[in-house]
């Protein structure tokens, strides 16, 4: 999962990504409204945005208005010190999902974190399930026809992606947005490389190609279920 911070505060920020890659989520960081927005127009591939309110440039209300009005359905958790009812009443009424007060625990930012994608993929609870596969966030475990599969951050990461949209077309390009943060370096092959893993780890029809286009997880796979 590929998530966008947008905190001022280098200490908070730096611990908040630290806190979330044992998580396996991808987090990229801005530290003023106007480059977030700028941004998010460009419709970079987030899951999900943890937002500060009192930024550089735009503030958080700004760009929550701002990227609703472009009809994004972005989960958005905001970050604030502002702890007023009518500052929480007024950046919900602008389109944010859930709201986190300063100081906060770890722990409930990223159960606030988990509530949210699961809601925003239509889930009841943690867990990913599809074609004898599952995936749990929780506990950041895989299973196949209930043994375990032991996977590395980026393949489960990869994996979670597939599973949260099956029947999506991946093209490479989405793919490596999604896994990879802006300052991480990215061989050329990464994602077939990666994709190869899984389908040695699972079954080899477990991520389907579409020469020229990209990838995808069938729900349902042509010829029936295995």
């Amino acid at each position: 999962m590929r998530i966008l911070l947008v905190e001022d505060d280098a200490s908070l920020s730096s611990g908040i990504r630290l806190a979330l890659k044992p998580e396996h989520y991808t987090v990229d960081h801005l530290n003023n409204g106007n480059s977030a927005l700028l941004v998010l127009t460009e419709s970079e591939p987030f899951d999900a945005m943890i937002l500060d309110l009192g930024l550089p440039g735009l503030d958080g209300l700004q760009i929550i208005k701002a990227v609703r009005r472009q009809g994004s359905q972005i989960p958005i958790l905001v970050l604030t010190a502002r702890d007023g009812i009518n500052d929480r009443i007024a950046g919900l009424d602008a389109g944010a999902d859930d709201y986190l007060i300063k100081p906060f625990e770890v722990g409930e930012l990223k159960a606030r974190l988990r509530a949210l994608l699961r809601r925003s993929q239509g889930q009841l609870d943690n867990h990913l399930e599809c074609r004898g596969i599952r995936l749990d966030p929780l506990t950041l475990s895989v299973s196949y026809q209930n043994q375990n599969i032991p996977l590395s951050r980026r393949e489960f990461t990869l994996l979670q992606e597939f599973m949260g949209h099956p029947d999506r077309v991946f093209t490479r390009d989405t793919l490596t947005s999604l896994i990879y943060g802006w300052d991480e370096d990215v061989e050329s092959n990464a994602i077939e490389v990666h994709i190869h893993h899984l389908r040695r780890k699972l079954f080899p029809e477990v991520i389907r190609t579409l020469r020229g286009i990209g990838y995808v997880m069938d729900k349902t796979p042509p010829g029936g279920e295995r």
